[in-house]
């Protein structure tokens, strides 16, 4: 996984990318209109149920356009909120503030919507022993938001990106001539670079799962696109040898059913990539 300072670098990358594309050469609208001296008020305003999340990021976002802007939080990351409430309210240069408003409205709409999909996953494992995971199926440009959004939720994040754990999906495996070779050029290309990298790899079938299992040194196996018999009997032919990990069309209505088979891990792509923005408005006052 990668580390604190490359997580909060990737989020100064993810502010400063986001405030070129909007702002370019500078907010016409606001300088043409209001005063450079104008100060202001804008609350955050609740239009929807949910969990929040985006709030320590607005904060960032607010700092790095204009440092002098106070932002007063009465509703932190991670609670449920409803209709009405008020997260936030900012005060301080009436430009600063419209300059900022659609990044941080743009992020914790997405990022919300995110906490509450992994938060309705999170409940539905209840009393089980098995962990939500997300997936690299994220918004390009987006991504450590929308892995912090999944944390906020109660969910746990896979791998960051293809540079921080070594995944042998059906391809790479098709690709390099089969499983127990893949796995040996991974583990010689590990040595030779000295990388200290984990290492997963994907069963089609228990045939797979098998082979799979002669190799020493696996992190963990995924159990891709298994009904819940055979996920059942890979999870008895694995027992400790290593980790666990369903996904392939996991949905709201097989979760539970998958968990009850005892993998360790179930990922979905859908905590990020099928999820419709959460209502939120930042309004003046």
């Amino acid at each position: 996984m990668i580390s604190k300072a490359q997580f909060e670098n990737e989020l100064q990358l993810i502010i400063q990318n986001a405030i070129r594309e909007d702002v370019g050469d500078g907010d016409h609208s606001s300088l043409a209109c209001i005063p450079a001296s104008a100060m202001g008020k804008a609350k955050l305003l609740v239009k929807e149920d949910g969990i929040i999340a985006g709030v320590a990021f607005a904060k960032m976002i607010f700092d790095y356009v204009d440092s002098n802007l106070k932002m007063e939080t009465f509703i932190t990351d991670g609670s449920s909120v409803k209709y009405g409430e008020v997260v936030f309210q900012v005060s301080g240069s009436s430009q600063s503030i419209l300059k900022a408003e659609r990044l941080v409205l743009n992020s914790m709409q997405r990022m919300s919507a995110i906490a509450t999909k992994t938060k309705s996953y999170v409940d539905l494992l209840q009393g089980t022993n098995t962990q939500i995971l997300d997936t690299r199926k994220t918004t390009p440009g987006f991504r450590a938001c929308e892995k912090w959004a999944v944390k906020i939720g109660g969910g746990e994040n896979h791998r960051f990106a293809l540079y921080d754990m070594i995944m042998l999906k059906d391809n790479h495996i098709d690709f390099a001539g089969g499983i127990t070779l893949a796995i040996a050029k991974v583990k010689a290309y590990l040595q030779e670079n000295n990388l200290d990298l984990k290492i997963i790899v994907e069963a089609r079938n228990l045939d797979e799962v098998k082979e799979i299992l002669e190799s020493e040194g696996i992190h963990r196996i995924l159990i891709d696109n298994f009904n819940y018999d055979d996920t059942r009997k890979a999870v008895s032919l694995i027992g400790n040898k290593c980790q666990t990990e369903s996904s392939g069309n996991i949905n709201e209505n097989t979760i539970r059913s998958y968990a009850e088979c005892g993998v360790n891990y179930i990922s979905s792509g859908a905590l990020t990539h099928s999820i419709y923005n959460m209502d939120l408005s930042l309004k003046a006052f």
